[in-house]
C-alpha cells in the first residue's frame, strides 16, 4: 500500500470526525431540545401558579408544591442543556405524530366517555388507544395490560379510596 493511501485514510477518518453528522449544531442535538423543552414546561407551570400562595415552611400554602416543582423542572432542563451544548450527542430526529397523537386521543376519550360509560369500558378503551401509539405494540399485550390495569383501577378507586367513579352505569346502574 502507497504511502499516500494511508494519509488519505487519515484524511477520510479526520473528514468523518468533523462532519455535520457527527457533530451536530449545538442547538440540533437531543439534550439541548428535551432541556428546552423542560424549561419550557417549567415556566408556563411557574406562570400557571404564579397567584397562589406558597406560605412558609410551618405553613405550605397551595402554591408552594407546583412552584417548586416548575422550578426544579426548569433547573433541570438548564443542566441538560447546557450538557448538550458543552458535550457532543445525537442530533434531534425528526418528530412522528403517532405516538403524542394517540396518548393524546386516549386520555380525551377517556375523559369524555368515563361518565357514560362507566370505568369498566372506559380504562380498556383509553389503554388500546393509547397502545395504537407504537406499531411494536400487539394485540394480545393490549389485551392483557388492559384486563390487568382495568381490574387494578376498579379496585384502587372504588374499594380502596372510595371515590365515586361509575363502574358500569349502563349495566349496573352503579
Amino acid at each position: 500500500m502507497p504511502a499516500g493511501g494511508t494519509d488519505l485514510s487519515r484524511k477520510d477518518a479526520a473528514t468523518t470526525e468533523t462532519s455535520p453528522e457527527a457533530r451536530p449544531y449545538p442547538l440540533a442535538r437531543r439534550d439541548v431540545g428535551a432541556g428546552l423543552l423542560l424549561v419550557a414546561i417549567g415556566l408556563i407551570g411557574l406562570w400557571h401558579s404564579w397567584g397562589l400562595t406558597t406560605g412558609t415552611t410551618r405553613q405550605i400554602g397551595p402554591g408552594m408544591l407546583p412552584q417548586s416543582l416548575s422550578v426544579l423542572l426548569a433547573a433541570v432542563g438548564v443542566g441538560l442543556a447546557l450538557g448538550g451544548i458543552l458535550a457532543s450527542g445525537p442530533r434531534l430526529e425528526r418528530w412522528r405524530l403517532r405516538g403524542p397523537l394517540f396518548i393524546l386521543s386516549a386520555v380525551v376519550v377517556f375523559g369524555l366517555v368515563i361518565k357514560p360509560l362507566g370505568l369498566l369500558l372506559a380504562a380498556p378503551l383509553a389503554i388500546a388507544i393509547g397502545g395504537l401509539a407504537s406499531p411494536a405494540t400487539r394485540v394480545i399485550e393490549i389485551v392483557v395490560f388492559g384486563v390487568v390495569m382495568t381490574a387494578f383501577c376498579v379496585i384502587l378507586f372504588k374499594y380502596v379510596l372510595a371515590l365515586p367513579i361509575p363502574l358500569a352505569p349502563w349495566l349496573l346502574d352503579y
